[in-house]
């Protein structure tokens, strides 16, 4: 097999073929010692279940294997590399104390189907998270099971329908406004519900008179982001709960964004019925390419006998897991979630505390208005407010040369940076999203700043990025001709 080594102004990088590719027969990663014990005929023992023909897998080396890996994972941009400034997605650098902790063996080698008296160290810390986020959130009960973002919409929303139905009610409108999540729709519709979109005001929040005109008969909820997907603070949360409490409506706040609220206000305390978390966002899990997750829930007291089972409960001593709830919704996640992230949580929370999570927040809206300072004169910023928590930029400044919000984001991988969220959110149109985290120095924010600016003043447009591994492609053609099978025969 023949291997190019690619050099670029960055290094070498190195051509990595399929291990399909690198097979060649006869190649072992393991020796094992000539069975003896007779064989069988498995064929005739198992009959249907054995498999008739030999599996297709590629023979290589321990040695090959260790490397192609570790060639593919130099690959891949990380948070451990540097800024991962993705809006809305709170991609930060996660302390390695709390990793130690999950992983150690008396966490990690605990089995599902343990019987409750072997697993009562796991249920204390489940117990514990439970009543820290009761405590940050300012809700009267929490539920762990939801495994992500999304799953804990979808979740809170079961629970305002189990409500409806125990009412003998059946209200289907949820009023969210243009600067809610975009999964705030499709949770709504798995639920039962539909959306109605209502418009925020010019200053990019939402307004009560808004929220008053479009109340009906059949308006269950409203459903909203604080901080919202433009970077603004909500500032009118309790006026929306008087309005929709007065109708026996609650008022859902999308917790996405809580990495910069925490410690600082309460969801619970300015009338929030309904909030689900991001505990691999705000409360330190890597969660780069789709997982893990953990989307716990908050809910206020109207709520609460609707929440997920079992529910982890102290009686006495000792804690049981509590399934006689008459008006549960049930299940909604295999045993009781993702329980690694909720280790890391727990972790997280300790460590910080109620001081440590308060800077949390406040170094995060720091960072983000650090950027808008040091950025407003070479990005366009369509949306103005005095404080931000993520920043939205524009290629109004920029498009008239020729480089567009998509080349800046190019630009920015040959720079070794993740690019921001681009083209969102759909209500500002071309968006280059940003948000830096508190985990970002002002080191790194300055080489991000810097970045920028070169990239703008060099005004160049042509195709990037170019000092990568792959170079840009076709994009649509990948679109229109992807390929997902690979020959195994060939």
């Amino acid at each position: 097999m023949e291997f190019m080594n690619k050099s670029t102004s960055n290094g070498v990088l190195l051509e990595e073929p399929t291990l399909f590719e690198r097979s060649r027969p006869g190649a072992r990663g393991t020796s094992i010692p000539t069975c003896d014990v007779p064989k069988i005929n498995a064929s005739a023992k198992f009959g249907n279940a054995f498999r008739k023909n030999t599996a297709r897998l590629p023979e290589v080396s321990e040695t090959e294997v260790v490397r192609h890996f570790s060639r593919l994972s130099t690959w891949n941009y990380a948070v451990d590399f540097g800024i991962f400034p993705l809006g809305s997605c709170t991609m930060k650098y996660n302390p390695r104390h709390n990793e130690e902790i999950a992983r150690s063996g008396e966490i990690s080698n605990a089995h599902p189907y343990d019987p409750e008296e072997w697993t009562q160290g796991h249920m204390a810390i489940i117990h514990d998270l439970t009543e820290d986020l009761k405590k940050i959130l300012g809700m009267e009960d929490v539920s762990l099971q939801a495994c992500a973002g999304a799953h804990g919409e979808y979740t809170g929303l079961a629970m305002i329908a189990a409500y409806e139905r125990s009412k003998n009610r059946n209200r289907r409108t949820i009023l969210a406004p243009d600067t809610s999540h975009g999964t705030n729709p499709a949770s709504a519709a798995m639920a039962g519900f539909r959306i109605q979109q209502i418009v925020t005001g010019e200053d990019g929040v939402l307004h009560p008179d808004t929220v008053r005109a479009a109340m009906t008969d059949d308006v269950v909820c409203l459903m909203i982001t604080n901080p919202n997907t433009i970077g603004f603070f909500e500032k009118n949360v309790k006026e929306f709960a008087e309005i929709l409490r007065a109708k026996d409506a609650f008022l859902y706040i999308d917790g996405a964004n809580l990495n910069a609220i925490m410690g600082i206000v309460r969801p619970g305390d300015f009338g929030c019925d309904v909030i689900q978390l991001n505990l691999h966002k705000t409360f330190s899990t890597p969660h780069g390419g789709g997982g893990p997750g953990s989307g716990p829930v908050g809910v206020s007291s109207r709520l609460v006998p609707f929440l997920p089972i079992p529910r982890v409960e102290k009686a006495g001593n000792k804690f049981v897991m509590q399934y006689n709830k008459p008006q549960t919704i049930g299940r909604v996640k295999a045993f009781f979630g993702n329980y690694g992230v909720m280790v890391r949580a727990w972790a997280y929370i300790k460590s910080l505390g109620s001081e440590g999570l308060r800077a949390v927040s406040e170094n995060a809206i720091i960072n983000a208005n650090y950027l808008k300072a040091k950025l407003s004169n070479v990005l366009a910023v369509p949306l103005q407010n005095a404080n931000l928590h993520e920043i939205i930029f524009n290629d109004n400044a920029t498009k008239v040369g020729g480089l567009d919000t998509t080349k800046i984001a190019k630009r920015l991988i040959d720079y070794g940076m993740h690019p921001p969220t681009m083209h969102f959110p759909l209500c500002v149109k071309n968006a280059i999203m940003v948000e830096p985290t508190e985990t970002e120095d002002r080191t790194e924010l300055d080489r991000f700043v810097n970045a920028v600016k070169e990239i703008v003043s060099s005004g160049d447009t042509g195709a990037a990025p170019v000092r990568v591994f792959r170079e840009k492609i076709d994009e649509a053609k990948a679109a229109r001709e992807l390929k997902l099978k690979y020959n195994f025969n060939r």
